[in-house]
């Protein structure tokens, strides 16, 4: 990973979220810096897959502030989906179009209509599979297509929850390398985990959600002591 932290990408402050009369989040403050990349840990419900999508801008937080590459979330979210590339538990690929159809159409709406679309299949071992409908692939197939789109996008922000879930070890190199690149370039990451063997060498530092607050936050090194078992969102 990059040695070196700069200023802060992502800023997270008392975000707070509910769904009808619970509360998911209580007030989770989190931040990341360019050059790092922060693992979410914590147990099912815990909060961290809504946390993810208040700051994608698929969510409103009902309390709370936050910027992404120092646009909010909430005045100006257009500009914030600009900055990030966000992976959600399902890869959100169209199954009728195929999997260089589903490149394009990713393309065009980043407004990168001349994007590099067969080298971006080349790096995710899909190029066999280009003209074929995704409704076909694998799981693992599915998600690594996802990881090419993600890599189209050259977000600034990398927005992950449990982005290792079907993928083989091919799939995880090829998903820590994009983290890597991301990170290199001057970019962050914030991945929600549900083991930590595959991020191994990528989390710089680790955080935990408990009862919708971040509880605490440490060195990555630190980890493996503190936790012997991590649940899922």
């Amino acid at each position: 990973m990059a040695s070196w932290k700069s200023h802060t990408l992502l800023d997270a402050r008392d975000i707070a979220r509910r769904f009808g009369a619970r509360w998911v989040l209580r007030g989770a403050s989190i931040t990341v810096a360019s050059g790092e990349v922060v693992g979410l840990l914590g147990a099912n419900g815990s909060g961290k897959s809504t946390l993810l999508r208040v700051l994608a801008t698929l969510l409103r937080p009902n309390a709370g502030t936050a910027t992404i590459a120092g646009y909010d979330i909430m005045r100006e979210p257009d500009a914030v989906r600009h900055n990030i590339g966000f992976l959600a538990h399902t890869p959100g690929l169209y199954d009728d179009l195929t999997a260089r159809e589903n490149l394009v159409f990713a393309a065009a709406m980043l407004g990168s209509p001349a994007a590099d679309i067969d080298g971006a299949l080349e790096r995710v071992a899909l190029t066999h599979v280009a003209d074929e409908r995704v409704r076909g692939f694998s799981a693992g197939m599915q998600r690594r297509l996802a990881i090419a789109r993600l890599a189209l996008s050259r977000p600034r922000v990398l927005l992950l929850d449990e982005p290792y879930s079907n993928l083989d070890t091919a799939g995880t190199v090829l998903m820590n390398s994009l983290i890597t690149d991301t990170v290199d370039a001057g970019g962050a990451a914030l991945v929600v985990l549900h083991e930590l063997a595959p991020s191994a060498g990528v989390i710089d530092r680790l955080a935990t959600v408990h009862d919708g607050r971040i509880a605490s936050g440490f060195d990555a090194a630190e980890a493996e002591p503190r936790f012997a078992l991590v649940g899922a969102d």
